[in-house]
């Protein structure tokens, strides 16, 4: 079950991947829309991912 979960996101990764380049290239409005989705996506796991070592790093008290 758990492959079938991971195989799905990786199949909406790759397809959100082939709409940025295909809108990059001028697609149709679809493709422009999941590309942009696609990439927002991505900008909030970035930020998550930053907001989340950032929190790491102020709970060091440096006696380790």
């Amino acid at each position: 079950m758990i492959l079938l979960v991971l195989s799905g996101i990786l199949a909406l990764a790759v397809a959100g991947c082939v709409c940025v380049v295909w809108a990059a290239r001028g697609g149709p409005r679809w493709v422009r829309a999941v590309a942009t989705v696609t990439l927002l996506a991505g900008d909030l796991v970035r930020t998550e991912q930053r907001r989340g070592r950032s929190l790491d790093r102020g709970t060091t008290d440096g006696d380790g």
